[in-house]
This record gives C-alpha cells, sequence and structure tokens, in this order.
C-alpha cells in the first residue's frame, strides 16, 4: 500500500482533480437543461431517490447548511417540483417528497446524464473504456457510494 501511496503525488492528485470538476460540469448541463442549478438537481435527485425526508437528513447528506437548504427547497415547491408533507411521529416537523413532476425532473436528468457519460464512452479508443470500467469499484469507493444502477 505504501509504494502505491508514494506514486500518487501532487501532480496526480492535481490531474484527478481537473477530471472530476470538468466530468462535473459537463454534467450539470443536463440540470442547467431543466431550469435547475446543480444543487438544486441534486437535492431533488436526493429527494427522488431516498423518498420522503426531513430536511435535516437532506442538508446532511447534500453537505448544505440549513439556511441554504430552505431557500433550494422554497424554489422546488414554487416550480412544483416537491413538496412538504407533515411528519406522521412528530406534528412539528415535515417530511419532503419528490413530486410526479419533480420525479419526472429527476428522471429525464439522469437520463440525460447517463447518455452524455456513454456518448463520451463512445468516442474513447476501446483500452480506455474498459480501463474507465474497471476502474469504477475504486471511484465508487472514492466517492462513498455503494454499487447501485
Amino acid at each position: 500500500m505504501e509504494s502505491v501511496m508514494q506514486e500518487i503525488d501532487a501532480e496526480a492528485a492535481a490531474r484527478l482533480r481537473r477530471v472530476v470538476v470538468r466530468l462535473a460540469r459537463t454534467l450539470n448541463g443536463s440540470a442547467v437543461a431543466e431550469g435547475l442549478s446543480p444543487t438544486q438537481a441534486s437535492i431533488l435527485a436526493t429527494i427522488g431517490f431516498r423518498g420522503p425526508m426531513q430536511p435535516a437528513a437532506i442538508a446532511e447528506a447534500e453537505g448544505v447548511n440549513p439556511t441554504m437548504l430552505s431557500r433550494m427547497l422554497t424554489k422546488l415547491d414554487e416550480r412544483g417540483l416537491i413538496r412538504r408533507l407533515p411528519h406522521p411521529g412528530d406534528q412539528r416537523a415535515v417530511l419532503v417528497e419528490a413530486t410526479p413532476a419533480g420525479q419526472q425532473t429527476c428522471d429525464r436528468i439522469r437520463a440525460a446524464r447517463t447518455e452524455m457519460v456513454k456518448e463520451l464512452l463512445r468516442e474513447l479508443p476501446p483500452h480506455y473504456v474498459r480501463a474507465v470500467l474497471d476502474a469504477l469499484p475504486a471511484l465508487e469507493a472514492m466517492a462513498g457510494l455503494e454499487q447501485r444502477s
């Protein structure tokens, strides 16, 4: 492990960072096409994927402060993409869920992003495609993601 870590110098880390940032910008275009900021799209995707959630859980999952989350939820609510529901176990709390329109928006963004990635992969030589696919488990672990479809 130590020998592998020695191969990771500042330049390699910077190259990986640039790749991740560039790919994120490319994929964020699908959110903008739906009239959402990347943060709004991410919040909506979290709600759409996980189902009804308390705002505190959304803020934690998204790594945003409660004030920013509140502003984002208001914008998503105004667009009819989410709705607030009374929490069944706590009358003072609310749950947030995606509306059918919000779920459809999530689905369109996800499909557009998947198609973008497929197109980027189609443009690569086969040996690079294999290298990217072989690296998926490591990249998922780096991002703290479990393998999911």
